[in-house]
């Protein structure tokens, strides 16, 4: 029994170091977006010089591949190449989002809040109550990683448990339930942003509001949260056993005058923000409904999101500063806002050369001839709904493991995987549903995740010894019960056939 069990371990950490090289050896994904924009330049050239064609199954058109490396594809690279880049849709609405939760951040609110979460709550709900703080976090981006995760492993060694399975759990909620929330995050707008790109594809006056996957993504909070905690409390915290480290416990400071006060501004701010929106919802006339058909589906609130986040955002984070003296004058705002555009400098640097390999893509025809091609061939393979989603998840999840930015996946995976599903019928909202569960479960195994390093970090603070291998061989047990968890409330939300988001069926109309 111990020979099989070495004989599988063995088998684990090769299988890990072939990913650990291979993953290493890939380039920055800034220049892997330049390679591709490039080979895709090439590629038309190449596909053009064939006698090749389809034809649309929506308009019975005749589609061909549209060579680059031409003097009009040369022309039309030369006069778009900077609108491709300043109307590339997740551009402007992550930018806006963040500038938002930036001043709820640099006030303090947020990490007061996950603070208070973790202080409050009683012995037996310590571990839910810290993957679920770690799953609401990623409503601020990396505030997660850097704050929740080492405060977490502080908590469970002064409660006498092990720290690094507190930081496993706070890790597990983090970045492996990245994708589930009860509100709504800077990656929201930025995945419906490509989704929207890929599928004008298809047809060009699709809309994606930054919203789509709400229902499925707030349902899969509650579920996220109770597969870590069984997790930790079964497999985590009886593999590491009884702490035996250097490190002694911490005195975790609880919250200050100051803290409460400003939780109590930034409480009243969020209930009169919150009965402005519903002044404007409740009502059949009210003044955020769609006009014309009074709806809320296609209403100013749905659509224009990214505003409600934005001045969300503000108006709560200003209230907290103010009431904690964490904000002083508009010049602390402002740096807030200024700290969090200073560390988009590489995002920004990425979506250029994204915005190009998307907009080439697109003049070709190739992602409309692969979605033609790939939808002929998917639909003569014989597999059910199910199972082809199922293996779409899977296909989502290794991908994860060598490309860790949830967008520079998707901008790559987008414009393919989109169009073919669009043309089997499922609607663009119901791929990236099931696009998020794949990319979010192998988050904590892969070292291209850009926080994989400052965890190794953390957790070598409690164990000299620890390097990647402990580190993927904790977190592993979390991966596996998140797909299957996971995957299966994908599976039995979509034979109920709820709707993944508002105004985001699962099948696209006939």
């Amino acid at each position: 029994m111990a020979e099989s069990k070495n004989k599988t371990n063995r088998y684990l950490e090769k299988f890990l170091g072939i990913i650990e090289t291979v993953g290493n050896k890939l380039p920055n994904p800034t220049t892997l977006f330049a390679i591709f924009a490039l080979a895709v330049v090439v590629l038309s050239w190449i596909v053009s010089q064939f006698d090749f064609s389809v034809i649309h199954p929506g308009t019975g058109k005749e589609i061909r591949p549209v060579n680059l490396m031409s003097v009009e594809g040369l022309h039309k690279i030369i006069l778009n190449l900077i609108t491709n880049f300043t109307s590339f849709a997740p551009l402007g609405t992550v930018l806006v989002s963040l500038l938002g939760i930036a001043v709820a951040e640099h006030s303090g609110l947020i990490g007061t809040v996950l603070r208070l979460l973790v202080l409050k709550s009683p012995k037996k709900l310590l571990t839910f109550v810290i993957v679920f703080a770690g799953i609401l976090s990623n409503t601020a981006s990396e505030i997660g990683y850097v704050l929740l995760v080492p405060l977490s492993a502080i908590i469970f060694l002064a409660a006498g448990r092990h720290p690094i399975a507190g930081l496993a759990a706070a890790f597990a909620g983090v970045s492996g339930g990245y994708s589930a929330n009860l509100l709504l995050g800077t990656i929201d707008p930025l995945l419906a942003g490509l989704t929207q790109e890929a599928a004008h594809i298809i047809n060009k006056s699709y809309e994606v509001n930054a919203a789509a996957n709400y229902y499925f993504m707030f349902v899969s909070t509650f579920f996220i949260a109770a597969a870590g905690t069984w997790v930790t409390e079964r497999i985590i915290v009886p593999r590491l056993g009884k702490y035996e480290g250097s490190v002694k416990a911490e005195e975790i400071k609880p919250l200050s005058k100051g803290e409460i006060r400003g939780l109590w501004y930034a409480g009243l701010a969020t209930l009169i923000f919150t009965a402005i929106i519903l002044a404007g919802l409740i009502p059949e006339n009210g003044f955020l409904r769609d006009p014309k058909t009074q709806g809320i589906l296609k209403s100013p609130f749905l659509s224009g999101i990214v505003t409600f986040i934005f001045f969300g955002g503000v108006i709560v984070g200003l209230a907290f500063g103010i009431g904690a003296k964490t904000i002083k004058s508009d010049n602390d705002a402002i740096k807030g806002m200024n700290k969090s555009m200073e560390t988009l400098g590489s995002y920004i640097v990425l979506v250029f050369f994204a915005a190009q390999f998307v907009a080439f893509f697109n003049w070709t025809n190739l992602g409309l001839i692969v979605a033609v091609e790939g939808a002929n061939f998917l639909k003569s393979s014989g597999l059910g709904p199910i199972p082809l989603l199922i293996s779409f998840i899977i296909i989502s999840a290794i991908i994860n493991l060598f490309i860790g930015s949830a967008s520079a996946k998707w901008a790559v995976m987008a414009p393919v995987f989109i169009p073919m599903f669009m043309l089997l019928g499922y609607s663009p909202e119901l791929v990236q549903a099931a696009y998020r569960v794949g990319d979010s479960v192998t988050n904590i195994i892969s070292p291209m995740m850009s926080y994989f390093a400052l965890i190794i970090a953390f957790v070598g603070k409690y164990d000299p010894k620890a390097g990647i291998g402990t580190l993927i061989a904790t977190m592993l047990p979390y991966t596996f019960v998140f797909f299957v968890v996971w995957t299966l409330l994908f599976v039995i939300w979509f034979a109920l056939g709820i709707p993944v988001g508002p105004g985001a069926p699962m099948f696209l109309e006939k």
